[in-house]
């Protein structure tokens, strides 16, 4: 067969059913192997946006997605969503095209390094040479995309390679099981733990998987041990439970971290050194128990005393099964600190100002979602509001990016979302700064007839950075923009837009869309005269 069916029939035998991507001339055998499978191809509007629905659909599965591009330019618009992939722990094989190589085609025109591009910020990058490799290689990716620390990795496919014949077959896929724990790395940690006094739970992103879930929640009934998460833990565990704590949106100087600075250890699941920091060590007498499938990466804030290396749900288990429930455990001080935390995400959400006040604001949106709603964050201030105040009720109902903290992610994983659970709730929450890097995106969910909301928050300015500017002390200076009428730009996409005047009419026209037909672009200006007041 031609070598770029055999690509394809691999991809088959892999499992993947979309791949998603912007295609040029380099990629059409590859694009016509596609037309023939059973495999959706999904044309994007940028090959940044296709990046950012793979990685979304690798994190919401565990299984790589996958993206494709052609060579040079298209190729390098990949590379902020490879980022963004590696460094939030999302599987994800991007497939870009090249120039032939066994014989000059354009001379140099369009040909960049691409293979060397990739390998900073991928797991894997190969040129397939011979189209022989094709099975071996597309095994070997998705082996290590998708085991743990999942992330991103990249094969070029060049046009020359695509159109030989190979008589291969394609590999059967290994059966693989996790190590377990060592017995007397978990014997240390349930000794450490029964002879703390204050001792707290953290759970990271790691720790979003099914059965590491629940066996957290077995853990912390039993023991009764107070929890709290990272942005990219939300939902692990239920965060309407007692003993929930509240989230680690700030790396200090919070309501929450008063109670961290009275533990005297941290249960730590799942977390690692790629997200923001959720603690640092920086008393005396604090210790760090280190939960996850690989070694500690030891930096000048996370250096833990005791490490239980392996399958996180397995090593829970264990702990659970050994773990005594102590007389000497006090977690007053900490339900304290969640009855401040508990009423300081109450405050203001039923203030009737406009533009929204973002307590309000999330408030609304927590009323109006389902429970298994899900709601894909882009990068800015709105999101601190949301990772704090929105209660996440299930794993992966909270999607955003606490890794790379890139902008223009919100709408693309909106719409991967909805790609994966199409009769599930969706909403994309958008600072008007994010929303118009990929804004475009709009007519591919117009175009896939997609039931979704998009709420654009706009204060017309990069917000964030704004607020940092203001708070170390520079003089306001180049973060101010313009913006088009949203309204105008959602229905030249065939999109349905909304304006509010009121903050009373949000949750009306929150439940109007969400239930309704189509794509709806809601416009709403957002009052972030207070950050200073609650994230100072």
């Amino acid at each position: 067969m031609k070598a770029s069916d055999l690509f394809v029939k691999t991809l088959e035998h892999e499992g993947i059913e979309c791949i998603f991507g912007v295609p040029g001339e380099e990629n059409l055998d590859l694009l016509d192997s596609i037309r023939k499978s059973k495999i959706r191809f999904i044309v994007t509007r940028h090959e940044q946006a296709a990046g950012f629905m793979a990685a979304t659909l690798g994190r919401l599965t565990g299984r790589a997605g996958v993206c494709l591009s052609t060579l040079g330019p298209g190729a390098t618009n990949l590379f902020t969503a490879g980022a963004y992939a590696q460094l939030g722990g999302m599987p994800m094989l991007m497939i870009t095209g090249q120039k032939p190589i066994k014989r000059s085609k354009q001379g140099k025109f369009q040909v960049v390094d691409v293979v060397s591009m990739m390998r900073p910020i991928t797991k894997y990058t190969f040129q397939i040479v011979n189209g022989n490799n094709i099975p071996s290689r597309i095994r070997e990716a998705f082996r290590v995309a998708e085991e743990e620390r999942p992330g991103a990795v990249h094969l070029e496919l060049p046009e020359d390679i695509a159109a030989e014949e190979t008589d291969v077959q394609v590999y059967s896929k290994s059966t693989v099981r996790r190590p377990v724990a060592e017995e007397k790395a978990v014997n240390l940690a349930v000794d450490m733990i029964e002879k703390a006094k204050h001792p707290l739970i953290l759970i990271g992103s790691s720790a979003n998987r099914k059965m590491t879930s629940k066996m957290l929640l077995q853990l912390i009934d039993k023991t009764g041990i107070p929890f709290f998460n990272t942005q990219l833990g939300k939902g692990v565990v239920d965060e309407r439970h007692p003993l929930y704590l509240g989230n680690a949106t700030l790396s200090a100087d919070d309501y929450l971290h008063e109670g961290i600075k009275e533990s005297d250890l941290i249960i730590n699941v799942g977390h690692d050194v790629m997200e923001k920091p959720p603690f640092f060590m920086h008393h005396d007498g604090f210790k760090v128990i280190h939960i996850n499938y690989f070694t500690a990466a030891v930096d000048p804030v996370y250096f833990p005393q005791v490490e239980v290396i392996g399958d996180i749900a397995n090593g829970l288990w264990q702990i659970n099964e050994k773990v005594k429930k102590q007389a000497h455990w006090d977690f007053s001080y900490f339900m304290k600190i969640k009855e401040k935390g508990d009423s300081r995400v109450e405050f203001g959400t039923d203030d009737n100002r406009y533009p929204i006040y973002p307590p309000r604001l999330v408030a609304d949106v927590r009323k109006v979602m389902p429970e298994d709603g899900i709601l894909t964050l882009d990068n800015g201030i709105f999101k601190l509001w949301f990772s704090r105040n929105y209660r996440a009720y299930a794993p992966n109902t909270v999607l955003l990016d606490n890794a790379l903290g890139t902008m223009g992610a919100g709408l693309p994983s909106a719409i991967a979302v909805k790609i994966k659970h199409p009769d599930r709730k969706v909403i994309a929450v958008c600072g008007d700064g994010g929303f118009m890097m990929n804004s475009q995106e709009l007519e591919t969910a117009v175009r896939l007839k997609m039931n979704l909301v998009v709420i654009i928050i706009v204060d017309n300015a990069y917000g964030m950075i704004k607020w940092k500017q203001e708070d170390m002390g520079f003089e306001s200076f180049g973060l101010d923009f313009g913006n088009p009428d949203f309204i105008q730009y959602a229905e030249s996409y065939g999109a349905i837009g909304h304006d509010i005047e009121k903050a009373e009419n949000f949750v009306p026209l929150l439940e109007e869309c969400l239930n309704g037909e189509g794509v709806h672009v809601i416009q709403c200006c957002v009052d972030y005269s207070e950050n200073h007041r609650f994230f100072g």
